[in-house]
């Protein structure tokens, strides 16, 4: 039988045990740092996020919108429609990593997909230049996406909701487009014609948007429910545009909304004659 005497812990091992755990804890704390992006107190993400901007003549607007603009965002794309004052230059005076990209054709719908093709981020965040957004609730909408949503769509008339810039005839307009995406998709919206959304990049491939207009939030909307992806309401404040004038016309646009709808409801119904093997990927979701 053999047997052997462990010598006493010294105190130099209880310090080399000390430092290698503080050195391991520095260690995890810097992976923890490049992984994760902290976004609020109790959330804190490892995806990137890109913010899509969309604008063309808002120079006065956009010290507004970037002032709320979140610190841990990944980056901002501003997508300039050939503006005439100085929209680029306050855009990167105000963010100056921001990414600028030229228009080259025409309407938001065309801008927006322009700057959808240069985002670098997993998820990607739509907002008006106009003032009109408040970038402290993007949380809200990136909080959504990581606890399971594909697509976080705003809404100024859900519980928490409101909106400074709507008439009447703008707010009833609304409603009943709403109401037909609901009976028709199988929706349960409570708000269609609103631009402040945010989704994952993945979604890109599953909408294939080809609109160029104002309709694309509508287009947007309809085809996330045909493609059964997971939507998520987000309650939104919309404030008035702070400078200049809208090119919004509630009758012109609201009939280029009513068209969209017809001919996505249109497409749908050719897609049923074809053979069952071509329709599974088509499904219908539902906001919640």
């Amino acid at each position: 039988m053999t047997s052997f005497l462990r010598p006493a812990d010294s105190g130099q091992d209880q310090i080399k045990d000390q430092l290698r755990n503080e050195f391991q804890g520095q260690i995890q704390d810097q992976i923890t740092a490049s992984t994760y992006r902290p976004i609020s107190t109790h959330l804190a993400i490892a995806p990137p996020v890109s913010i899509v901007i969309p604008a063309m003549n808002e120079a006065e607007n956009l010290p507004f919108v970037f002032k709320t603009l979140p610190q841990w965002i990944h980056e901002v794309v501003l997508v300039d429609g050939n503006s005439t004052d100085d929209t680029v230059a306050v855009a990167r005076e105000l963010w100056p990593d921001v990414k600028v990209i030229e228009q080259r054709g025409k309407g938001k719908g065309d801008a927006l997909i322009t700057g959808f093709e240069a985002c670098t981020g997993d998820i990607i965040v739509m907002v008006d230049a106009d003032g009109s957004a408040d970038g402290h609730e993007i949380v809200s909408y990136v909080s959504a996406l990581v606890s399971g949503a594909d697509f976080a769509k705003g809404s100024r008339f859900a519980n928490g909701g409101g909106t400074d810039d709507m008439t009447p005839i703008r707010k009833l307009g609304n409603w009943a487009l709403c109401t037909v995406v609901n009976r028709k998709f199988g929706a349960r919206y409570t708000d269609l014609c609103y631009g402040y959304n945010a989704f994952w990049r993945h979604c890109l491939d599953k909408i294939d948007l080809d609109c160029t207009g104002f309709e694309v939030e509508t287009l947007m909307n309809i085809r996330v429910v045909k493609a059964g992806l997971k939507v998520q309401e987000i309650p939104s404040h919309e404030y008035v545009r702070i400078h200049g004038a809208s090119n919004l016309r509630a009758v012109r646009d609201g009939l280029r909304v009513l068209k969209v709808i017809l001919k996505e409801r249109s497409n749908r119904r050719s897609l049923r004659r074809r053979p069952r093997a071509l329709t599974l990927g088509s499904g219908t979701g539902e906001a919640s």
